[in-house]
C-alpha cells in the first residue's frame, strides 16, 4: 500500500507499508525518509547504507539515489519532501538575523544537507509519528500539515548542530576544511557500523570504509563522539535489540544472533550492565 499527499506548495509525503520495493531515481527535493518497522536498504551516489528505525536518512535535491525493500514482513516506510520555496525560507528564518529578517534585503540561498544517517529519537521522532499518525486518520489540512513540516526541518536543524556543528568542534585540527573532512569520513565510518551492525566488522573494515588508518580512526572517532568505534557498535547492537525485544516474538536465542552477538550469556550480561535489566525482564516490562 502506497499513500501519496501533495501539498499546494510541492511540499509532499509518502508513506508506504510494503514486502517488495525497488526506485531508482535522482532526488528532485530535498527530502527526509524514515523507517518505522523494517529496514530500506539504500543507494547514495555509489555509497550504500540500511535505513533502520532508530536512524532517518537526508538527501538533497538532484542527488541519485536509489531504495529497495525486499522482506517476509512488511515494511513501514516514510518520506518528507518539501518544496523549493518552503525550504529556502525555512532556511533563510533559521540563519538570518531579526533585522535582516524584518528588513527584508537579505537573500534566500539554497541550503545543502549533509547527506548522512542521523538519530531518529527525541522530538523529531515525537513530532513524525504524530503526523503519520494524523495522516492515517485522515488529516486534509495543509496549514496543519506544514506545521508539522517546519517541525520537522526545525528539529533535523537541531539534530545538525549536536551531530555535526559540535562535533566539528570537538575535532583538534587547526583548518576548518581538514576538520569537515575528517568528520565526513567520521560520519562513512558510523554510516557502516549501522548497516552492518549484525556482521563480523573488525577495526580495518570500518577504517577502510573510511579512508582513515586505524589509528586515525581510533583517535579521531574518540575526539568527535567520546566513544570508540568498539564502543559505539555495541551501543547500536544493544538498542536494536531492545526494539526487537519490544516489538517482535524473536525468541532471546534469535536476537542475540539478529544483533550480531555471538554469545547469549555475554549479551544478556552486558545488556544488564548497561540498561540495569535483564533482556527478558525488560520485554515483559513493556509488554506491561
Amino acid at each position: 500500500m502506497r499513500y501519496v499527499k501533495e501539498l499546494s506548495n510541492r511540499n509532499k509525503i509518502i508513506s508506504e507499508h510494503t514486502c517488495e520495493a525497488l526506485y531508482e531515481q535522482q532526488n528532485d527535493a530535498y527530502t527526509i525518509k524514515f523507517v518505522f518497522n523494517g529496514t530500506e536498504d539504500c543507494e547514495l551516489n555509489k555509497r550504500r547504507f540500511c535505513i533502520y528505525p532508530d536512524t532517518f536518512a537526508v538527501v538533497n535535491a538532484g542527488t541519485n539515489f536509489s531504495s529497495k525493500i525486499d522482506s517476509i514482513n512488511p515494511v513501514n516506510t516514510f518520506s518528507v519532501s518539501f518544496g523549493e520555496n518552503f525550504i529556502k525560507d525555512f532556511h533563510h528564518t533559521v540563519s538570518s538575523s531579526n533585522e535582516g529578517l524584518l528588513d527584508g534585503k537579505d537573500v534566500k540561498s539554497t541550503p545543502v544537507f549533509t547527506e548522512s544517517l542521523y538519530p531518529f529519537a527525541g522530538d523529531m521522532r515525537f513530532n513524525v509519528l504524530h503526523l503519520k499518525n494524523q495522516l492515517d486518520k485522515g488529516l486534509k489540512d495543509e496549514m496543519l500539515i506544514n506545521e508539522y513540516l517546519y517541525h520537522c526541518l526545525l528539529n533535523y536543524y537541531k539534530i545538525y548542530d549536536r551531530e555535526v556543528v559540535q562535533k566539528l568542534d570537538k575535532l583538534s585540527f587547526i583548518k576548518t576544511k581538514t576538520r569537515e573532512e575528517v568528520l565526513k569520513r567520521l560520519t562513512l565510518a558510523k554510516e557502516y557500523m549501522s548497516s552492518n551492525y549484525n556482521q563480523n566488522i573488525t577495526l580495518e573494515d570500518i577504517a577502510a570504509q573510511a579512508c582513515l588508518s586505524v589509528n586515525h580512526l581510533l583517535r579521531t572517532f574518540k575526539e568527535a563522539y567520546e566513544i570508540s568505534p568498539y564502543q559505539f557498535l555495541m551501543q547500536l547492537r544493544l538498542n536494536r535489540a531492545k526494539g526487537l525485544l519490544q516489538t517482535t516474538g524473536y525468541s532471546l536465542n534469535e536476537i542475540v544472533a539478529l544483533v550480531g552477538f555471538e554469545c547469549p550469556s555475554s549479551f544478556i550480561r552486558l545488556f544488564k550492565n548497561t540498561f540495569n535489566i535483564t533482556p527478558l525482564k525488560y520485554r515483559k516490562s513493556r509488554l506491561n
